[in-house]
């Protein structure tokens, strides 16, 4: 490479990784509002998710490849649809598998990155009126966060919702198509995000980082966390 071209050395806690979203790769994720959206009756969805990649049961195979490559990092999603499938009811059994990636990559020396979000919601939560509930969302997902902290236990970093921006394009998007007979292809261009969805998506990610917020609380150490970084991509939190 050209002398003047030479690239700067990576910041030392620079993190390389791969990401994944629950819904996308575990398959069968039959509880949530993408399952029921990709099923319904004149669904635009042309491809539903299905088994997708197994990777509920292969998540092994999925990180043994990642050490083997070299990666440093890995981020992945918790399914809020997996964790609470009925409001209040909590499954044990998630909470524990979810855990079992988290220490499995921490075995591997890979730091894990924790989604707590990625797209999806339990059946029940869109029932209730999804994001669009201002007086009963951010409660809900909050009470769901509590409910991660065995998970979280260790984690130093967490997103807490992914592409919010998108989010709340998608509300938008699914009010549009709702009852009609429209495909994945036709949807044309994109409508601005909802705006009310927008509002309650910024008030869950506040309320989980304030101080003496939920996240905080997972960690037993008096350290604070800090937020680095909110944008229309993610929200992160990291623990010091």
């Amino acid at each position: 490479m050209d002398a003047d071209h030479t690239l700067a050395p990576f910041p030392p806690g620079f993190l390389i990784g791969a990401s994944t979203a629950a819904h996308q790769i575990e398959g069968g994720n039959v509880n949530s509002t993408w399952w029921g959206f990709e099923h319904a009756e004149g669904s635009p969805v042309a491809e539903p998710s299905g088994d997708a990649a197994d990777s509920y049961h292969r998540w092994r195979d999925d990180i043994d490849v990642l050490a083997a490559v070299g990666l440093g990092a890995y981020r992945f999603s918790v399914e809020w649809a997996r964790v609470e499938p009925e409001p209040g009811l909590v499954s044990r059994a998630a909470l524990a598998h979810y855990r079992r990636i988290v220490d499995g990559l921490l075995e591997r020396g890979i730091e894990p990155v924790v989604t707590l979000h990625h797209f999806t919601e339990p059946r029940w939560f869109g029932r209730a009126g999804g994001w669009a509930d201002a007086d009963g969302a951010v409660d809900r997902f909050v009470a769901y966060v509590e409910a991660l902290r065995p998970v979280l236990e260790g984690v130093r970093w967490v997103v807490t919702i992914n592409e919010p921006n998108m989010v709340a394009i998608m509300a938008a998007v699914v009010r549009g198509v709702a009852g009609k007979d429209v495909a994945t292809d036709d949807l044309g261009p994109l409508p601005l995000p909802d705006a009310a969805t927008q509002r309650v998506l910024v008030e869950a990610h506040q309320r989980l980082e304030s101080s003496g917020g939920v996240l905080r609380l997972v960690d037993a150490s008096p350290a604070v966390r800090r937020l680095l970084q909110i944008s229309g991509i993610d929200g992160y939190l990291r623990v010091d």
